[in-house]
């Protein structure tokens, strides 16, 4: 990066910036900083040929010095073409699978049309800048700009008021916002919008192709799909220019402060240790940890970011610091376990050639000690300490692939780190990353490796081992136990009485999306897949509003899984719109069940009827002096969300000519006609196929009995009313 500095430096100063290299990039006609850097500087590190979509994307180790100005040596050429050759062959691979995207967006989307203009719902979605690493990539008032506000805003300092609920956010309020200490708005979301069919326009915002306000019968789902989509396309053309180099290599390893504040920090757990050169440090061995930079007039939190394990900390609690202090740093390129304890080393299963390979480190030429798989299932490498008494004071599990720091019998100090368990070195960043990842979430996939994820609040304990799965046992404060196994080569990311919150991972890998919508419950996974899929793009410079995401997200989401029937007409286990829910349930709202008929003519035990059938009813029977009918009243059916895949949630609209249209035609309608479905069009699909107006723009049905009449009839008519006022 400095280099890339370096070169555009020189080359901007050079001619006045007349220098015509510059001026085709500044002017935006061809070329990036990367390919100017390429040129001038050095090609640097290259991206290993991939072989098929699997492995591969690691980076190859010697980088490529020269430029193409100096050109390139033979190797070098032959890495590069490398690069060229994979990008023609992905382009012509890729661009089928993008269309095939847009294809299921446009198909699971299609149905949602701005419908009416306030559907009056009292939910929102909190929104606040997006940062990554502290920088901020997006801020609060480019992601509000054209939304609605929820509720009133005031600022916090002067009670001012900054925003009216239910009205559009335009720029002069964005203006007013970035400018006051408000860090977190509740907006009106498409995620949460409650219209009936499609929806609503304040719970959408501003039209983005023409900055008003969206007007009934805009074909709002089929503008995302294609907003989405059509990048897609283009991602798949980026690689090529730059043909593979990797990026993103140098890993942050410290935090640096970027307000003047007090520091707070919570649940924080240190040892005095030292550092590489001998020197005292403070080694933080809780996992939790977050610091806040909090404001001392105001008492507004500036800045939060989580501590990592193991790194060294130079600032107290409760201490001043200023913009630029260096809060913590740490290893970039190995996670470690440290020891909280001082004593002395023992091994458990820790043998040469069953659980670590001796291997020598090519740079230092040291013999390093590797765990490594052992056959034996049974044998987990665990390094003990012990205290003066011979007793153990804490355990710690080894992964596979960790390097050994201490030997058997070493004795150690507090905050020695025992052992390194080196990261993998960063991917190079391609879109082919991209496009699959950004199927897998809209497709709700789970990862193949997925994290084990906690379900409560509580404290972790190591259970046995059971079949090279070890348990951890979590129990919350109340009591409740939960125990989840974890497989011995996953990194386990936690520690005997560490304190876990719900919907923390307890081991590595990537937490699959059920289980946010099981733990977290319904909006903290759709925030989780627009976050993520947005991340994709972000990444390669595209631009796309959340709105469009959450559109189809929304869609994703239409279904719920029915638990309990209740008196409803639904089974256990049946998946239901949950629109269909909601109406059925407050149908059966108020009404009453027939227990016992007894001796009335009418009723029959186990109708549904309405309390004033019943009251009326009884009276009748009491008068002619008999048995009086005996109710409970009805029950509703309960049911949880469920998260399905774009093509899963394609198959199963309500509209059973849209989902023929779309894939598995036979199957589709085999299912239609047995359940006997009727279509009601109200979709855009099936109106074409049927050959109608579709129902959106001036095709909306709230339109067909217009009448059309001049001027002078209107005004005539309007007169005559006037006259009969009196």
């Amino acid at each position: 990066a400095m280099l890339t500095e370096l070169a555009m430096k020189r080359i901007r100063e050079d001619q006045q910036g007349f220098n015509s290299v510059y001026m085709m990039l500044d002017s935006g006609a061809r070329g990036s900083k990367e390919q100017i850097r390429q040129l001038t500087g050095m090609r640097g590190l290259m991206a290993k040929p991939k072989k098929s979509t699997a492995g591969g994307g690691e980076i190859i180790e010697n980088p490529i010095l020269s430029n193409f100005k100096e050109g390139l040596s033979i190797l070098e050429y032959f890495i590069s073409t490398h690069g060229a050759r994979k990008g023609l062959a992905d382009t012509a691979l890729k661009t089928a699978d993008a269309g095939y995207l847009t294809r299921r967006l446009v198909d699971v989307s299609q149905d949602v049309i701005i419908n009416i203009d306030d559907c009056e719902t009292l939910r929102g979605i909190a929104v606040e800048s997006l940062k990554k690493n502290e920088e901020v990539v997006e801020t609060l008032g480019e992601r509000i700009l054209g939304r609605v506000s929820l509720h009133d805003v005031h600022n916090p300092l002067t009670d001012e008021l900054l925003l009216t609920a239910g009205q559009q956010i335009l720029e002069a309020d964005v203006k007013n916002i970035e400018a006051s200490p408000v860090e977190k708005i509740e907006v009106r979301s498409a995620l949460t919008c409650e219209a009936e069919k499609g929806i609503c326009a304040k719970c959408y915002g501003r039209n983005l192709s023409t900055n008003k306000m969206v007007q009934r019968g805009e074909a709002v789902g089929v503008v995302a799909a294609q907003s989405i989509g059509e990048p897609g396309t283009q991602l798949t053309l980026r690689t090529f220019h730059v043909g593979g180099i990797a990026g993103n290599i140098s890993e942050d390893n410290k935090l640096v402060a970027k307000f003047d504040g007090t520091a707070e920090i919570e649940d924080l757990r240190t040892v005095k240790g030292e550092d590489g050169d001998g020197k005292a440090a403070n080694i933080v061995i809780s996992r939790t940890s977050e610091i806040k930079i909090v404001d001392p007039n105001t008492g507004i939190t500036l800045s939060t970011n989580n501590i990592p394990y193991g790194s060294q900390l130079f600032i107290k609690n409760g201490a001043k610091i200023k913009n630029g202090d260096v809060v913590c740093q740490w290893d970039p390129y190995n996670g470690v376990i440290v020891s909280e304890f001082p004593g002395k080393i023992a091994y458990e299963n820790i043998e040469q050639g069953i659980t670590y390979q001796v291997e020598i480190d090519e740079q230092t030429g040291f013999q390093e000690k590797v765990i490594s798989e052992s056959r034996n299932k049974k044998l987990i490498p665990t390094l003990l300490i012990m205290n003066s008494k011979d007793e153990v004071t804490r355990s710690y599990n080894l992964p596979v692939g960790s390097h050994l720091m201490v030997d058997d019998g070493d004795k150690i100090k507090e905050g020695k780190t025992l052992v390194k368990i080196p990261r993998k070195s960063a991917k190079a960043g391609d879109i082919t990353g991209g496009l699959p990842r950004v199927t897998e979430l809209f497709e709700a996939r789970n990862p193949s490796n997925p994290a084990v994820v906690s379900e409560i609040d509580g404290v972790v304990s190591f259970g046995k081992i059971k079949r090279g799965n070890r348990e951890i046992i979590i129990e919350s404060k109340l009591g409740e136990i939960k125990k989840y196994l974890v497989k011995l080569s996953n990194q386990i990311l936690v520690q005997e009485n560490d304190y876990v919150r719900a919907g923390m991972p307890l081991s590595d890998g990537s937490i699959t999306p059920e289980d946010i919508l099981s733990i977290k419950g319904p909006s903290a996974v759709q925030q989780y897949l627009v976050n993520e899929v947005q991340e994709v793009y972000r990444l390669q410079g595209v631009k796309i509003n959340d709105k469009h995401f959450e559109v189809v997200v929304r869609q994703m989401m239409r279904k719920v899984r029915i638990e309990d029937p209740g008196d409803t007409i639904f089974l256990e286990n049946q998946l239901v719109h949950k629109s269909d829910f909601i109406s059925e349930n407050d149908q059966i709202f108020g009404k009453k069940v027939v227990l016992e008929a007894s001796e009335s003519e009418n009723l029959k035990p186990g109708m549904i009827i309405t309390a004033r059938e019943l009251r009326d009813e009884n009276s009748v029977l009491r008068r002619a002096d008999k048995a009086l009918v005996e109710a409970r009243d009805a029950v509703a059916a309960t049911a949880t969300p469920i998260l399905q895949g774009i093509t899963r949630a394609s198959l199963q609209t309500k509209s059973f000519i849209s989902a023929a249209s779309f894939q598995e035609t036979t199957k589709v309608l085999n299912e239609a006609a047995v359940s006997g479905k009727v279509d009601t069009l109200e979709g855009l699909k099936e109106n074409v196929i049927v050959g109608h107006k579709i129902p959106a723009g001036t095709g909306m049905r709230d339109y067909e009995s217009i009448i059309v009449g001049s001027k002078e009839e209107y005004d005539e008519i309007m007169a005559r009313k006037e006259a009969l006022k009196f």
